[in-house]
């Protein structure tokens, strides 16, 4: 078998690494945005990479979650006003408006807000909990304050990443930075799946320390806000508010009905389902929602 020569083995390794530099992430940009209302945080992409127009429902849409609308939009108002307030979960049924909320809380909160002022709402996805620390040193300094938002954040067997989250939001030698308030969408109440719970209690020398070493990550949210699935009043009270605010015109005993139907079609009622219920007429009756 023929030898490579010096220069040709020199040209291989140069393309091999030119093609690992061209794979491997860029650095992480250091500094805090100073403009832009919405991000979502991606390491591997340089850090924050800014959002045009954050999707989502004005905040008089969301019907049937009163309470927990009023507390979270009071608690959002104070943070960015510089005010003492609370990491919150927002726990519960699918399709109830958890992430539409922490949204919409967002929006409603920057209308009269202006400039440096504005409330800066970052999304970090569950995949990139684990560098949650790298995001808050970079914040930590900013004189703008950043609303961080985790959907669908839970935590399955042998998955240690929760422990980062823990520290960052209490438990770490730094803190968390006075400008940072963190917000999370589960199904679980205490972010970890009933049966990892019991299995821990089984199985552990002192099943009091081992549950409590897990459960205790939902301690760190001051505010825990509960969603149930809906009454039928309540879905129709959704399904009639989106039918008002996009001007679809349909006979009211009509509209109930198809909406009812298409609610028994995906066995549940949710305000998930009157929006895309609604899409629906809205698409049928050729109105750009």
């Amino acid at each position: 078998m023929k030898k490579a020569s010096g220069s040709t083995l020199e040209r291989v390794q140069t393309r091999i690494a030119e093609a690992l530099e061209r794979l491997a992430p860029g650095p992480v940009r250091n500094a805090a945005p100073a403009s832009g209302d919405a991000f979502v945080w991606e390491p591997a992409h340089g850090g924050l990479v800014a959002v045009a127009e954050v999707a989502g429902v004005p905040l008089a849409l969301l019907k049937g979650i009163d309470a927990s609308r009023d507390v979270l939009l009071e608690n959002t108002r104070r943070f960015a006003e510089g005010l003492p307030a609370n990491n919150a979960l927002l726990w519960g049924a699918r399709g109830m408006g958890k992430s539409s909320l922490v949204k919409a809380a967002h929006g409603a909160v920057n209308e009269k807000r202006k400039g440096a002022g504005r409330l800066v709402l970052v999304e970090i996805h569950r995949e990139e909990i684990a560098s949650l620390p790298v995001l808050l040193r970079m914040l930590r300094g900013s004189k703008r304050r950043f609303l961080l938002y985790c959907d669908d954040l839970s935590f399955d067997k042998d998955d240690t990443s929760y422990k980062s989250l823990k520290a960052a939001l209490e438990g770490g030698i730094e803190g968390r930075p006075a400008n940072v308030l963190f917000y999370a969408t589960s199904n679980r109440r205490h972010l970890m799946p009933r049966d990892m719970m019991d299995n821990e209690r089984a199985t552990a020398i002192n099943p009091g320390e081992a549950v409590e070493e897990k459960v205790s990550l939902s301690d760190r949210f001051g505010l825990w806000l509960g969603f149930h699935n809906c009454g039928q009043d309540d879905y129709l009270a959704m399904v009639d508010s989106y039918a008002a605010h996009f001007g679809l015109k349909m006979e009211h005993e009509k509209l109930h009905a198809r909406a009812l139907e298409w609610s028994a079609t995906r066995g549940a009622r949710s305000g998930r389902v009157a929006w895309q219920f609604i899409q629906d007429v809205a698409g049928e009756l050729g109105k750009r929602i």
